[in-house]
Parts: C-alpha cells; sequence; structure tokens
C-alpha cells in the first residue's frame, strides 16, 4: 500500500519489490545455471554461506560492497567487472534482497543485471551444485 504525507511517496517494501522487479527478467535456477558468460555473484552474509554452502564459480561479494565491486568504471571493482554489458546475476539467499540490489546496478548503467527467483535456497532445492566452504578458508 502507498500514499502520499508531506510531499513524499510513502510504499511499502512488497509494493517496492513489485515495481522493481516489473523493470526487468528475473531467472530461474536452471536458466542462470546453463547462462553461459553470465556472472553469478552471492550477495549472501558470511554465516548464510558457512551454513548452507556455496555456488561453484560463483563470485562473493557482500550486499554492502555490491556496487563497488561491481561498476566497471569503480577504482573498488573486482577484474570480473569489465563491462556494463555483463551479465549478472544476483544471488541472495530467498530472491528479496537481491531484487534491491538489481536496481541498484542498473542505475550503475548495469543494464544485464537480474537476480535469482527463490535465490540460494532455489537453487539448493532444484539440485543444482553446492560446495561447502573449508573452514577457516577466507573465500
Amino acid at each position: 500500500m502507498s500514499g502520499t504525507q508531506d510531499g513524499v511517496e510513502r510504499v511499502g517494501i512488497d509494493e517496492l519489490l513489485e515495481r522493481t522487479r516489473a523493470g526487468y527478467e528475473r531467472i530461474a535456477p536452471a536458466e542462470a545455471a546453463a547462462a553461459e558468460g553470465a556472472l553469478l555473484v552471492d550477495i549472501r552474509y558470511a554465516a548464510l554461506r558457512e551454513k548452507d554452502g556455496l555456488i561453484p564459480g560463483a563470485l562473493v561479494i557482500e550486499r554492502n560492497e555490491l556496487e563497488w565491486r561491481l561498476d566497471p568504471l569503480g577504482s573498488h571493482r573486482a577484474p570480473e567487472a569489465v563491462s556494463h554489458d555483463l551479465p549478472v546475476v544476483v544471488i541472495c539467499n530467498e530472491g528479496y534482497a537481491s531484487s534491491l540490489a538489481v536496481a541498484s546496478l542498473r542505475q550503475l548503467g548495469l543494464r544485464r543485471a537480474t537476480d535469482l527467483i527463490g535465490g540460494f535456497q532455489a537453487w539448493r532445492a532444484a539440485g543444482l551444485p553446492v560446495a561447502l566452504p573449508i573452514p577457516g578458508r577466507a573465500e
């Protein structure tokens, strides 16, 4: 439900998610696994990765660093952040935070950024590969 107060629109999180997701096409786990050239980016925090495991080949960037690490023009970019045309699939735990992260990446010009429907939990439920992290080793 939305409303306006003091000239500022008030939007609930469910409506914000709906509006955000209407601006791009989300991807299912099987599609993400088969997407050649796509950069899978796991934004889950360390405790979830340690508990549930990792998607082999996914780049781990916690949510609070995402824009800095994926901006191809940024001074703190990851080596994988080579172009604004890079297909990026953002993965959170259940597919909510990733949608908001995609909106931010798209504002940076990453026009092919999307997120995984259902997040890591859907990936795992689909029987796709999951690797357990090595204890005491940073990703």
